[in-house]
């Protein structure tokens, strides 16, 4: 078989002209191959320009200032001149050619371009300081593409490379995350905005919530009292649900998630006219549970069939048909779960992110539990506090950026079984100073049925008839205690609590004494 000039022997081989990372295989005439190097993106007349306007008038610095750093420069010279600028203009000096010459005159990579003559040539060919943001803002442009380039060539080299420790997906993962980290770099937009613009964007709010049923401005928690007390879940909140074990933090999230999936979403338009564009979109991250166990808890809430039944097999015909006919309603929600043990901060965000783009929305993210998230590489230290710090402040990061709130469960220390008093406080919150300094909501779930319970006195007794008594009053209530609300009041509310069920729900009027405060 003959081949001709532009085909190859190897049917397996790579056509010709592919591009390899930045290199390029091309053919020259005698059908021999050379590597052409292509250049990544940089243009070092517009960073000279730029530093010649800066050098002309330093108030040209502050167009560019707050989103332009020397690392965004190609060039290394030009880098170390722009930090130059920017120190000695922080310290109220004059950066000028002959301000500058003394903190550069020993920097070898200055010397490399003509030293501290050059500093004079970038100030005589300026050209005009109106264009120094633009100027600014093609140097970053710019940056950024040299950053997609690497990413590029790290994600080939990384799928190419023999590492059996990580997967396809957790390449996908961290590739996803520096993209990311590089999309927040890029946002330099911001800034400062007009009080009236920031009121007009209140005032629709307010009135988007005034024409809702329900009056609320939040996501739905379900619970009547609840919603009253907060407004509903806010977006860009980080809330927080306490408590010690058994006392239903787990069961509560649940049902405020399933209850948010379920209350219809209603877009109001300018003419008052309603339309429902179906439930919440719920992401809930289950660190101690795995997801059958979450949706099996789920599904016992919501058909009345207790789990340790449906595990046990003990359920007739009658509990089977509930059972089918929660499942079949279940199964429509839009509830998320992502039982991945102990991810970080950065995977909590990347995953909400990515449910959000693939939903077109997100409307709530549930956390099961917060001491069980881990910061991160950068951030892990022997120090514990400061780890929540950081696994808090990310959190909030995660809301605000989001737009959604976030429901985050939390453990309690053991300082509430040393008091007589087992009402949860504050400074009963594990490494409390970051978690209710970052927090907007803080709740408590108590249960004085769960303590008396295990102070049964002797039968036959009188002591024994007055427990009984204190039984009957606390028997399926709980308290839901607002600790904190950085923007409302601070309250007791009454819910009813149906252990077999795990199950919580708004308690029947007049059935404790008070409509919803404890």
């Amino acid at each position: 078989m003959a081949y001709g000039p532009a085909m190859t022997m190897d049917p397996l081989a790579p056509p010709l002209d592919i591009p390899l990372g930045r290199h390029m295989l091309a053919a020259n005439g005698d059908g021999d191959f050379g590597l052409a190097y292509r250049q990544p993106p940089a243009n070092v007349d517009v960073e000279m320009a730029l530093l010649g306007a800066i050098l002309v008038n330093n108030r040209a610095l502050e167009k560019v200032q707050e989103f332009l750093l020397p690392e965004h420069f190609v060039e290394p010279a030009h880098a170390r001149i722009y930090d130059a600028i920017v120190r000695l203009t922080q310290r109220g000096q004059q950066a000028s050619p002959a301000t500058l010459r003394h903190h550069l005159e020993q920097d070898e990579q200055l010397a490399g371009v003509g030293g501290a003559q050059y500093l004079a040539q970038l100030a005589a060919a300026a050209l005009n300081i109106i264009d120094a943001e633009d100027y600014g803002r093609t140097i970053h442009d710019l940056h950024l593409r040299r950053e997609l380039i690497g990413l590029g060539e790290d994600v080939v080299n990384t799928a190419y490379g023999p590492d059996l420790d990580g997967s396809a997906l957790d390449q996908i993962e961290a590739a996803e995350h520096r993209l990311y980290e590089i999309a927040a770099v890029g946002q330099h937009e911001g800034g400062f905005r007009e009080f009236g613009c920031s009121l007009a964007g209140a005032i629709r709010f307010v009135e988007a919530a005034y024409r809702r049923e329900g009056r609320l401005t939040g996501i739905p928690t379900g619970f009547g009292h609840l919603d009253r007390l907060l407004g509903g879940l806010q977006r860009s909140d980080l809330i927080v649900l306490a408590s010690r074990p058994s006392m239903g933090k787990t069961s509560l999230a649940t049902n405020i998630a399933f209850n948010a999936a379920r209350a219809l979403v209603e877009e109001v338009d300018e003419a008052g006219n309603r339309t429902s564009v179906g439930g919440h979109v719920i992401g809930f991250f289950s660190l101690e549970m795995s997801a059958e166990q979450l949706a099996s808890r789920i599904l016992a809430e919501q058909s009345g069939v207790p789990s340790d039944r449906m595990r046990r097999g003990q359920i007739n015909n009658d509990d089977f048909q509930k059972v089918f006919l929660a499942s079949q309603e279940l199964s429509s929600l839009k509830l998320f779960i992502d039982d991945t043990p102990a991810p970080t901060v950065a995977t909590v965000r990347t995953r909400a992110r990515r449910l959000k783009r693939i939903e077109g929305r997100l409307d709530l993210v549930v956390i099961d539990y917060l001491q069980l998230l881990r910061p991160g590489g950068a951030a892990r230290s022997d120090n514990r506090v400061q780890e929540i710090s950081e696994i808090t402040r990310g959190l909030k990061a995660v809301a605000k950026e989001l737009n959604v709130p976030v429901l985050a469960l939390s453990q309690l220390s053991r300082a509430v079984e040393q008091r007589d008093d087992k009402r949860p406080q504050l400074s009963d919150l594990r490494e409390s100073g970051s978690i209710e300094q970052d927090s907007d909501v803080v709740m408590f779930i108590y249960r004085e049925e769960y303590y008396l319970s295990r102070k049964e006195p002797r039968e036959d007794t009188p002591e024994h008839d007055a427990w009984k008594a204190d039984m009957e009053k606390v028997h399926n209530v709980a308290e839901v205690i607002v600790a904190k609300q950085r923007h409302g009041p601070i309250d007791r509310v009454r819910l009813m609590f149906m252990a077999e069920l795990t199950r919580f729900g708004d308690p029947e009027p007049g059935s404790m004494g008070h409509d919803d405060v404890a």
